[in-house]
């Protein structure tokens, strides 16, 4: 009867722990990203940004209200007086009226539903030009790129990397390590240029750029295997220029774990090197590698800027740099704000991980 009450007393208070521990990782990563709110608020009220910014959604209003009212009235002196009582009603709607620390709560609220009114030169496939559409419809697109690149580099840094790991010194190690180091100072960008020279101008396998041919095929399977002919190009590229250091860091972990003394220990109990490996080396190298993995989704997700750029696919990275070149202050903004939210977000995920696979964490 005392060990089964002991028993329940103890699995009440691990959960207990753990729920404290993950409150207090989220309560954290909230700071965090409030934070990060607050002084792009504040560098936008000094510097005059939010000024801008909202008078191009007043001026964008007012454009649209004044096309409504000059079918109703006539008269230009009586259309120009609405639309002054209009303007300075909106003035002090949106808070112009006031100094910017005043505005500060309410444009901490616009960035995080993304109500920032219409981008300057950008719109989506269907012709909408609010910021929210335009994000919304581009995610995917890095969605579908950059995660399929960053499981094929988890696969190879995970097969490639152990296998090295497992004989330090060897032909494979030396290779890695060579690969490794070339494939880290290849710029993407360059790569991706090359690819196109070759694969898409010379040999002709590949299309050179966009995600679908124009027009796309109608058909459902027709349109999935047309995704995947335009994407073949950026994948290999990425994959080429990113997976040396995931098998690099992959091998330096396991190189390490499996120099410590539990691993000795285990050797010299007679165990098999097969179980030592995967019960006593990559267990407990899991963490680092998987962070490794958690952090690198949260940077792929804002999307490979020169890359898709080069290529020309329409996804997170490529817009950063059209907003950036076009000025548009706004559209930078809110993908200034996606991009730390993903990472906290990302965060939060990796803290949840941690507790689950090594409980030394939550205490």
């Amino acid at each position: 009867m005392f060990d089964t009450y002991f028993k329940r007393y103890c699995k009440t208070a691990i959960q207990l722990g753990i729920k404290k521990t993950l409150a207090i990782r989220a309560l954290t990563l909230l700071v965090v990203l409030l934070s990060v709110l607050f002084l792009t608020a504040a560098i936008m009220g000094a510097t005059g940004i939010s000024d801008r910014i909202l008078n191009a959604i007043v001026n964008e209003e007012l454009r649209s209200i004044r096309q409504q009212l000059a079918t109703q009235i006539k008269d230009p002196d009586q259309l120009n007086a609405a639309m002054e009582q209009i303007k300075q009603g909106l003035i002090v709607a949106y808070g112009l009226d006031k100094p910017w620390y005043v505005r500060t709560p309410d444009m901490i609220l616009r960035i995080i539903t993304l109500n920032l009114g219409n981008a300057k030169t950008q719109q989506t496939f269907t012709g909408s030009i609010k910021i929210v559409d335009i994000v919304m419809e581009r995610l995917p697109n890095t969605i579908i790129l950059m995660v399929t690149v960053l499981i094929i580099n988890f696969i190879l840094g995970l097969g490639v990397g152990v296998k090295a790991a497992t004989k330090p010194g060897s032909l494979l190690d030396r290779f890695v390590s060579l690969y490794s180091a070339v494939s880290y100072a290849l710029p993407t960008w360059w790569l991706g240029m090359l690819m196109i020279l070759t694969f898409a101008f010379y040999i002709r396998i590949f299309p050179p750029q966009g995600m679908y041919s124009s027009p796309p095929p109608p058909d459902l399977i027709g349109k999935f295997l047309d995704l995947l002919w335009h994407a073949g190009l950026p994948i290999i590229t990425l994959v080429i220029a990113l997976s040396g250091s995931w098998i690099y860091i992959t091998r330096s972990i396991v190189i390490t774990t499996a120099q410590e003394d539990f691993v000795t220990a285990a050797r010299a109990k007679g165990l098999s090197e097969r179980l030592v490996l995967w019960r006593y080396v990559i267990r407990v190298a899991a963490s680092p590698i998987l962070t490794n993995l958690i952090l690198g989704l949260a940077a792929y997700l804002g999307g490979a800027i020169l890359t898709e750029t080069v290529f020309g696919w329409p996804g997170m990275g490529r817009l950063y740099y059209e907003s950036i070149m076009a000025v548009d202050e706004a559209l930078i903004l809110a993908l200034t704000y996606v991009f730390t939210l993903i990472y906290v977000v990302a965060r939060f995920i990796l803290e949840i991980l941690y507790v689950l696979l090594d409980p030394r964490v939550r205490y």
